[in-house]
């Protein structure tokens, strides 16, 4: 005869083996590897959040995380990676640790040349390498191309960061894919020649330039303008950026060099369904609409409207359509060429 505590152990042991065969459901997530600082797309994903009650979580790390993906392997946490540019996402897919989409959400939001024609990155916002110029000491129609800052005049006028830095690198492929490679280097080799000094800092740093003398003209992303022109924190900015015009080169031909930031979905992705859906937020109509109004960035949905400061002090303008991907394929040769002339020395 089986005692009462005898039944009791029995239901126990029995009760414990249905819970364990019961699957294990983890909250509703996706995590982020974002090379891009997490208070730029927080607003974003707040309100994927909300819409959705998916929670995103942001790893930020502005180097070293392709690495740490490649690393991790079928481990990794991560089920997307964010980038400010190109060329890490053209870098995640020749190691293959990425994964193609196909979603028509993406296809319909995202124009052709700023998605990956395999389906393994995708643009969410766009931005121009552009021209500033000091407003009192450059006229107006003096520069009107990329092509022109190589003209002698403009010896030791020109201020730029690295020219291995990936922005750079992305104009420079672009310039590539125009030219050809042999043309190219003779830009490079002009435009080195009338360098005000050394490649250095990042963009902000060469429209303080402008501001102090250094230089009369500099090569930076359209974004940073409004992120001068509006920093209350560091009033300093501001009158970096009122010392400057702005010019979307190329008009008259191929428009001015455009560049991304761009989202790939990563190879082991253990949340592939909720990173999916988080991709095609950030494509569509709020989540564009806030990057545009946050971040200065131009929408890369067609439609989305632009922010009032952005309209006010750049309007509408010629950009070109050449496709990132080629561009991509290009900054080996572009990192090659910088070498090759000594551009950074």
């Amino acid at each position: 005869m089986v005692s009462f505590h005898g039944i009791k152990r029995l239901c126990i042991i029995t009760f414990i083996s249905i819970i364990s065969a019961i699957p294990a459901y983890a909250a509703q997530e996706v995590n982020i590897y974002s090379a891009r600082q997490a208070f730029l797309i927080k607003p974003m994903l707040d309100a994927f959040s909300q819409e959705t009650g998916i929670k995103a979580n942001v790893i930020f790390a502005k180097q070293g995380l392709i690495e740490r993906i490649a690393n991790e392997g079928r481990n990794t946490h991560a089920d997307l990676f964010l980038t400010p540019d190109i060329g890490p996402l053209y870098d995640m897919v020749n190691k293959g640790l990425t994964q193609a989409v196909d979603s028509p959400i993406l296809g319909g939001n995202i124009p052709t040349q700023f998605r990956d024609p395999n389906g393994h990155w995708f643009g969410l916002t766009t931005r121009s390498r552009i021209i500033y110029l000091a407003k009192d000491r450059v006229k107006q129609g003096d520069i009107l191309r990329y092509e022109d800052l190589v003209d002698p005049k403009w010896k030791g006028k020109i201020c730029t960061r690295s020219g291995k830095h990936s922005y750079n690198l992305s104009l420079i492929g672009s310039m590539i894919a125009i030219h050809g490679e042999a043309e190219t280097e003779q830009w490079l080799r002009g435009v080195k020649a009338n360098l005000a000094r050394k490649p250095q800092g990042n963009d902000r740093a060469q429209v303080k330039a402008i501001k102090e003398g250094v230089c009369d003209i500099a090569l930076g992303n359209s974004y940073y303008f409004g992120n001068m022109i509006t920093n209350a924190e560091k009033p300093e900015q501001i009158e970096w950026a009122k010392s400057v015009n702005l010019l979307f080169p190329n008009q008259s031909d191929r428009g001015a060099h455009m560049n991304i930031s761009g989202i790939a979905l990563t190879k082991h992705a253990k949340n592939k369904g909720n990173a999916i859906k988080l991709m095609e937020f950030l494509s569509g109509p709020l989540a564009q609409y806030m990057y545009a109004q946050e971040n200065f960035e131009f929408p890369v949905r067609p439609g989305t409207p632009k922010s009032s400061l952005i309209q006010q002090y750049m309007g509408n303008f010629k950009a070109d359509e050449l496709s990132l991907a080629t561009i991509a394929a290009n900054r080996s040769q572009a990192s090659k060429l910088v070498d090759k002339v000594g551009f950074d020395n």
